[in-house]
């Protein structure tokens, strides 16, 4: 079994390069089928879940053609299946967003009930929502998800809750449907805006993305496109909160600083400095962390996927700190983990509750999901002495060659599969 082997204790400093959103990139992949015609896509982050869903697709008949680590062309014109059933899919959340792309090509689509990591119930209700509202006929049967329509027309939907994943592949659907539909509430996150620009490119007519009223005026047909996809927000905050949580001075490069507002402001808050170009964000962390209050709130507030990475910070600071998650409701998973490290939290409902201590000790941690599973190996970064983080697929989902990203600031982090390499580890290091 691979685990990450850390010593800590050393302030990450230099430059990083971000790559390609995993957010953007699967809406992107799953909607490259809804043209006969050939796609590129640009910045494809070379993660877990983009290489299951492209090898789902090859086994629908798609052709993907690899060229470079991070460029993907992409010729679904010879498609054989409607169906998405394989084991791999079943791993991966976005497996859903098949469904809106060949509901909207084909009008018949059948995709495995999708997986990931589990954070709390991601309910699909507003997905099948705004399908019958275009005119599809959905069930749910033998672990499948079944959409099925004789055509679909254009309708007005109002999103109950802000859903981007409901958001999405309701916006690919519409794009091929006769007539306008407009989607109120819709979700404003940059991977919502990046789908929106990559359909268009396909010659759909979608306005409105990052707003919450979208109007897509829906056409016969798309076309092949060259599409370079946004950086990654999220793997770009998880090195923003490395500088701060082991007093360091990262610059992120490759990024949209807009994008990353709300977590400069928190940094800012508890006392880093933080210096912005046109795409690039350098933070330093060089006086003592301060506590502060933060909340998950949709774009273009805090991400719930920045939760675990701002608490390992907050248990670090002087004072306390509330963290309180309304996005997703296990979401705190990492607390025990943490407080194996010597943090002081305490959950109650969607709240913890965070007082600051001034280390973190080395321990066996487990990562339980994408996101916390990074922060913890930041945590462990920061804590004096060694510590082994298990269940790393987690976070090979989402990040790609992160330990190297990482030993290029400086951190001693290695990838090993044995209890000989980490002995050897552990010799190498002293």
């Amino acid at each position: 079994m691979e685990i990450y082997a850390i010593k800590g204790g050393n302030p990450l400093v230099g430059e990083v390069e971000i790559g390609g959103a995993k957010n953007a990139a699967l809406p992107i992949i799953a909607a490259s089928l809804m043209t006969d015609e050939t796609v590129h896509i640009d910045n494809v982050p070379d993660v877990r879940d983009t290489n299951v869903l492209l090898k789902s697709m090859e086994s629908m008949g798609v052709i993907v053609d690899r060229n470079a680590r991070h460029r993907v062309t992409i010729n679904a014109s010879h498609i054989h299946d409607y169906i998405a059933d394989d084991d791999n899919i079943k791993k991966i959340r976005a497996s859903y967003y098949l469904i809106g792309a060949m509901l909207g090509k084909y009008k018949e689509a059948q995709v495995a009930l999708p997986g990931g990591c589990n954070i709390g119930s991601r309910a699909i209700d507003q997905h099948i929502k705004g399908f019958k509202a275009l005119g599809a006929e959905v069930t749910i049967e033998y672990g499948l998800i079944k959409a099925k329509a004789d055509k679909l027309v254009g309708s007005h939907i109002y999103m109950d809750v802000v859903s981007v994943g409901a958001t999405i592949n309701v916006m690919m659907a519409a794009a091929l449907a006769e007539g306008t539909t407009i989607i109120e509430n819709s979700a404003k996150e940059p991977h919502v805006v990046d789908l929106a620009n990559f359909l268009n490119s396909m010659g759909a007519n979608i306005k409105g993305a990052g707003t919450d009223v979208i109007r897509i005026k829906g056409v016969s047909k798309l076309h092949g496109s060259d599409y370079t996809i946004i950086p990654d927000q999220i793997e770009a905050g998880t090195f923003m909160f490395a500088a701060a949580i082991t007093r360091g001075d990262v610059t992120v490069k490759n990024v949209i600083p807009k994008h990353l507002e709300s977590i400069s402001a928190k940094l800012l808050e508890i006392g880093c400095e933080i210096e912005e170009s046109d795409d690039a964000v350098r933070v330093v962390s060089s006086k003592p962390l301060i506590h502060t209050h933060v909340k998950t709130l949709p774009y273009p507030g805090f991400p719930t996927d920045m939760q675990p990475q701002i608490a390992v910070a907050l248990a670090l600071s002087q004072g306390t700190s509330i963290v309180t998650e309304s996005i997703f409701e296990n979401r705190f998973k990492y607390v025990d983990e943490l407080t194996r490290m010597g943090a002081n939290i305490k959950v109650e409902g969607n709240t913890a509750i965070i007082d600051g201590i001034s280390k973190y000790t080395g321990a066996s941690l487990m990562a339980p999901d994408l996101r916390a599973g990074a922060a913890l190996v930041l945590a462990a970064l920061s804590a004096e002495g060694f510590s082994t983080v298990e269940d790393i697929h987690y976070i090979e989902r989402g990040y790609e060659d992160f330990p190297l990203k990482l030993q290029g600031l400086g951190a001693q982090i290695e990838k090993v599969d044995s209890d000989r390499e980490l002995r050897k580890f552990k010799l190498k290091i002293g």
